[in-house]
């Protein structure tokens, strides 16, 4: 797997990531065993001086670094009165169920009355907080560092009481983000230099979309489809005709795409040419229309078909879907009639082995559209506390793993 390059020197602000900040400080998100423990520690007295060691076991691109110490910032510390705390905050969380059922049908100055109250109570949350971030001295890689397995990636040093708590939202930060990145990573190796956009918001749940938008940034990916995946890394979303707005005006490929240009004339126009499942006749039809502003086109077939402009090529390949014949016609169709400028991105199934044996083929893509394949895998991370005072204290089978690599946070 290819390394990025130098390591990135400037990590992200904390401002840049809209954390639910009084959920995190209170347990609220966190494995119940783990907001256990620091209440443990706290009622008894206890402030361990411990160091927390954070790893996984594959070779990975390490990802939400950044985000994770975000966490640690905003939400190390204690409540000057853990009793009052834990009142406020399950009103907080009464007011926040109330205002979704409000805001349904609900009159408005209730809606007002209780976001003021909401407002009022996180401001006095904040002032019960105590933070611990400055009892804490932190080492880790940066985001796009390429990882070994048990590599340690973060160091954790200080009083476990402050931060014990927020174990579970540090390893799945990492987990998710470096699942994206290394996906991403993959597929850009295979693409060998071509564009590689990243399609998958409609394959998981929304709120993931800025976070892994950036992590796709990281792993090397060169477009985004929503400009929530764009916005930590400050780059605007991209995307062709779909095939909404094709059905939506009468299945006319070349009558959606010059209103597609008519309304985005800035934008990078790609027509979508598989809706009539003729991907050659169609991207001939819009080049002869549109002429120099048509910047490619895009093959799209479903994998359950066989499009009609390869039927006379039968014979020794499973021809469902895309498939590099396709490409080669259409390449040949459009350089012949003299639309050399136009160029090809496919989508439909990709992933790193397939884009591997259209690039073997020397299939002349331009760029790959990739969706669900880069929500694929796991990249579980570990934390363990080894060492107690500086000295070894770890469970059987770990200890403490210096790294050179590691830089203050």
């Amino acid at each position: 797997m290819s390394n990025p390059g130098p390591v990135r020197a400037k990590r992200l602000p904390v401002s840049t990531f809209d954390l639910p900040v009084q959920e995190m400080r209170r347990g609220y998100l966190s494995d119940i065993y783990f907001w256990r423990e620091k209440v443990v520690l706290e009622r008894h007295g206890l402030h361990p001086d411990v160091t927390m060691q954070v790893f996984q076991r594959r070779e990975a691109i390490l990802c939400g670094t950044d985000e994770a110490l975000a966490v640690l910032h905003l939400a190390a510390g204690r409540y000057r009165d853990p009793a009052r705390a834990y009142r406020l905050f399950d009103r907080h969380l009464e007011l926040k169920r109330r205002l979704r059922h409000l805001s349904v049908e609900g009159p408005r100055d209730d809606i007002r009355r209780l976001r003021e109250e909401r407002n009022d109570i996180s401001e006095e949350l904040d002032g019960l907080w105590e933070s611990g971030i400055g009892a804490l001295s932190i080492d880790a890689l940066h985001d796009g560092d390429a990882i070994a397995p048990f590599e340690s990636v973060m160091h954790i040093r200080g009083d476990a009481a402050v931060f014990a708590h927020l174990e579970t939202l540090v390893l799945g930060v990492l987990a998710r983000r470096t699942r994206i990145a290394t996906n991403v990573r993959r597929v850009v190796d295979a693409a060998c230099g071509k564009t590689v956009l990243y399609f998958p918001a409609r394959f998981d749940h929304w709120a993931m979309q800025g976070g892994d938008g950036y992590a796709a940034h990281i792993g090397g990916a060169h477009g985004v489809s929503t400009e929530a995946q764009a916005e930590w890394w400050g780059a605007n979303a991209s995307g062709t005709v779909p095939h909404a707005l094709i059905a939506a005006v009468g299945g006319d490929t070349v009558g959606a795409t010059r209103l597609f240009h008519q309304a985005f004339p800035e934008e990078r126009l790609i027509a979508l040419v598989d809706f009539t499942n003729d991907c050659v006749g169609t991207a001939l039809d819009c080049a002869r229309a549109l002429g120099d502003p048509l910047w490619g086109v895009r093959l799209d077939t479903s994998g359950h078909m066989v499009d009609r402009s390869i039927l006379d090529m039968m014979g020794d390949f499973d021809p469902r879907g895309v498939v590099p014949q396709l490409v080669f016609k259409t390449r040949e169709a459009l350089d012949r009639e003299g639309y050399s400028h136009v160029k090809i991105v496919v989508s439909g199934g990709f992933d790193e082995a397939k884009i591997r044996r259209f690039e073997e083929a020397g299939a002349p893509v331009d760029g790959y559209g990739v969706g669900s394949a880069f929500m694929r895998g796991s990249f579980d991370y570990t934390a363990d506390i080894v060492q107690l005072d500086r000295n070894p204290c770890a469970k059987a089978g770990r200890w403490f793993r210096p790294n050179p690599r590691l830089t203050r946070a």
